[in-house]
């Protein structure tokens, strides 16, 4: 228990009595659950609101990590409980201005390997000859080595129907054959090899041809839309001063998408919380999914990424956005205008 005055409260049971040792504060030494009722109480004494790892229902699963019946228990004691999702990204989820240029850094190595993976894909496939999706993948995570970054899982190349899947991965063996006249979608992601390091997430498409089919360019401006609009409702509202919560990003991609008559096509979330980890801890953009009711702190990036899957293939556009301590919005990967025509 942190009490927003005061040190902190341990309350750890006997078997395990230096468990939080490593955290400062007081200690309790519980043994029965009777104890540990009582122990629970005292924790709370004097407080009149807490916050805790919890969400309102279902409405974010990725806040809610405490069981019902311990918050059963706390409101019993007459006290009421309040997400602590907000007071979480302080501590999870914000960068210093070092991670900020790291993720910079990371950024310029990032964008670079769509060229390194355009460049392989076009020496391969002008002559009618092809290349695997894994052989991209792995061009793209020797560029990645050779500038010392770092990843924990290979970026997903998908050609085709394959691209109509938003989580498809390829794997040796199963994986398909790019040749000319197909589509392919690059969804990377890396940072530094070094401590404290943030991750840079981009997705960007491209036909492997001299000139792009209208039905991909067609549903790429569409997706494009929306992405921007996303951006739009960030620098609106931060530069309104504005209280802007997650949610109201995915709205603002998802209407442009709806809009057009394929809202069926976008089957997830605008965008994610990026830190340390490339899925972080912070609000993210989200209002399918999840109810994303945490607001969009300064000193936090996300991606936006809206995307159309339809069952011959599908388009998504990822960008970073990083919200300064001046609250000031970065878009960082570039913004892809058009489906990059490979062999052009």
């Amino acid at each position: 228990m942190i009490p927003a005055q005061g040190e902190p409260r341990k309350l750890v049971h006997a078997i395990e009595p230096r468990a939080l040792d490593h955290l400062p504060g007081s200690k309790t030494v519980y043994m029965s659950w009777r104890e540990l009722e009582e122990g629970v109480a005292n924790l709370v004494s004097g407080a009149k609101r807490v916050a805790m790892e919890y969400a309102p229902g279902v409405s974010n699963p990725y806040v809610s990590k405490v069981d019902a019946g311990t918050i059963e228990f706390v409101r019993g004691l007459g006290i009421e409980v309040a997400s602590s999702g907000d007071l979480i990204q302080l501590y999870e989820a914000t960068w210093d201005d070092d991670q900020w240029s790291m993720h910079l850094e990371a950024e310029k190595h990032t964008t670079a390997a769509f060229d390194i993976a355009w460049r392989l894909i076009a020496d391969r496939t002008r002559d009618g000859g092809g290349v695997r999706e894994t052989e991209v993948q792995e061009a793209i995570l020797d560029h990645f080595r050779k500038h010392e970054l770092t990843t924990y899982s290979p970026p997903n190349v998908s050609v085709n129907e394959h691209s109509g899947d938003p989580h498809y991965e390829p794997k040796a063996g199963s994986d398909a054959v790019i040749r000319s006249g197909d589509f392919v979608l690059i969804d990377l992601w890396a940072k530094l090899d070094k401590p404290r390091s943030v991750y840079s997430d981009l997705t960007r498409v491209a036909y492997v041809g001299e000139s792009v089919p209208e039905k991909h360019e067609r549903i790429f401006g569409i997706v494009a839309a929306a992405r921007d609009a996303a951006i739009s409702c960030v620098e609106e509202a931060f530069g309104a001063g504005r209280e802007l919560r997650g949610f109201e990003v995915d709205d603002a991609a998802r209407k442009v998408i709806a809009d057009a008559g394929f809202g069926k096509w976008y089957i997830h979330r605008t965008g994610h919380s990026i830190g340390q980890e490339v899925h972080g801890n912070g609000a993210h953009m989200d209002n399918l999914e999840t109810r994303e009711e945490r607001r969009v702190l300064p000193r936090t990036c996300f991606s936006i990424e809206p995307g159309i899957y339809l069952p011959e293939f599908g388009i998504r556009s990822e960008v970073n956005v990083f919200v300064d301590a001046s609250k000031q919005v970065h878009v960082t990967g570039g913004l892809q205008k058009s489906v990059v025509a490979i062999q052009a």
